[in-house]
């Protein structure tokens, strides 16, 4: 990951030195100024295995409750996701669960799933509410992602998902819910500090374009970063409004145009492509990759792992269904959850490669060579985690 002139950045027969939690040197172990054992307190031998920075999963809704294994029974006889959500699942049968279930619950599935993600090399993830959709339900949510940043190592990143759809008592009072949202629960967020970014699902069967500039508007004026669910289902030009907010990231993108794809570029927002709900929904419009690769638009990757469109929590998985369903090679794969995830959530400057100064987050690898981490479908573990210069 050091010189961007080798494939995958790779560097052979390396030594990486660690200090209070922070890379202090890097390159050919040949080229230290002594030897490791004189000018170290403690030397591991990673007996020729592969380091990567760890991965870095940058959208997930990690916490709800039940699942909806009925409802895929039910996408497999042909009936569409709009259908499912009109008759009451979908996102509202997670949100039932997800109310009905208690803090304890939700926090004891929610740390075995951030626990099996670090056994696939995450050293950093972002966990998003929005299957709450009342004051009380999206803050016990938050405060379960709160709780998991302080049980674990890994670096936890909150969002406010809130306007995920318009929950069922205020479908016909769609503007109430709004300035729930703005009025009431992102004061309460910010003054427990439970999250740091705020996003939208901006599309037919959510949050019009207007009501997301609202939303943005008030989550701006409190401080909050910007994300945005955009052009998963149709071309609203949701991801050109993110820009217009200086978004961290607009993510799905399936239906983005040019126009949208020069106007990230311009606000240097991140495009974040989800392949496992494109693959689970069986979507067949693939998101624009030329024209993100031709205006040089950084190109994340992250699980979406959820109940409904994304029941996958593996990183590797996603990076194969990426190669695989839209010609991404292995390296840009490992790219988009590594160096160019840190930058969809703000955290270039401290996560995503192995640099002088950057957060000493290692995942360790038994493979031959890093395609490897693409090409298993089932996923692949890791053989040792390094979280701030200390072994998990």
């Amino acid at each position: 990951m050091a010189n961007s002139n080798v494939p995958y950045g790779a560097i052979r027969d390396a030594a990486i030195a660690v200090q209070d939690g922070k890379i202090t040197w890097i390159g050919k172990k040949s080229d230290l100024p002594d030897a490791p054992e004189k000018c170290a307190k403690e030397v591991i031998d990673a007996h020729h295995q592969w380091v990567t920075p760890g991965l870095i999963d940058c959208h997930t809704h990690l916490v709800f409750g039940g699942q909806r294994a009925d409802e895929f029974a039910r996408k497999l006889q042909g009936e569409s996701y709009e259908s499912i959500l009109a008759s009451g699942g979908g996102i509202l049968s997670s949100v039932r669960a997800t109310r009905e279930a208690s803090f304890e619950e939700l926090l004891k599935t929610a740390l075995e799933r951030a626990r099996y993600a670090m056994t696939q090399g995450v050293t950093t993830l972002e966990v998003k509410s929005g299957y709450g959709l009342d004051l009380e339900s999206e803050l016990k949510i938050l405060r379960v992602a709160k709780r998991l940043r302080e049980l674990l190592p890994i670096t936890i990143k909150a969002t406010c998902l809130a306007a995920h759809v318009v929950p069922p008592e205020f479908c016909d009072r769609r503007a109430a819910y709004i300035s729930l949202i703005c009025e009431e629960l992102l004061p309460q967020i910010k003054q427990e500090k439970l999250a740091s970014a705020v996003d939208v699902f901006c599309e037919k069967i959510a949050f019009t374009l207007e009501e997301t500039a609202q939303i943005f508007q008030a989550a701006k004026a409190l401080g909050f970063d910007i994300k945005i669910h955009a052009e998963q289902l149709s071309s609203m030009h949701g991801s050109s409004l993110a820009a217009r907010y200086e978004a961290l990231s607009a993510d799905h993108l399936e239906y983005m145009t040019e126009s949208d794809v020069v106007a990230m570029k311009a606000s240097g927002t991140i495009a974040t492509l989800l392949p496992g709900a494109f693959y689970f929904l069986q979507e067949k419009q693939i998101p624009p990759l030329d024209l993100l690769r031709q205006h040089q638009v950084p190109i994340a990757l992250a699980t979406d792992f959820n109940p409904g469109t994304s029941p996958i929590n593996s990183l590797s998985t996603i990076m194969n269904l990426a190669c695989v369903l839209w010609r991404f090679t292995p390296e840009e794969a490992l790219r988009g959850v590594t160096r160019h995830a840190a930058q969809a959530l703000g955290l270039q400057a401290t996560h995503g490669s192995l640099e002088v100064g950057k957060n000493a987050d290692l995942a360790f690898w038994n493979i031959e060579t890093p395609a490897e981490l693409a090409y298993y479908l089932h996923g692949r573990a890791c053989s040792e985690l390094i979280i701030h210069g200390e072994f998990i």
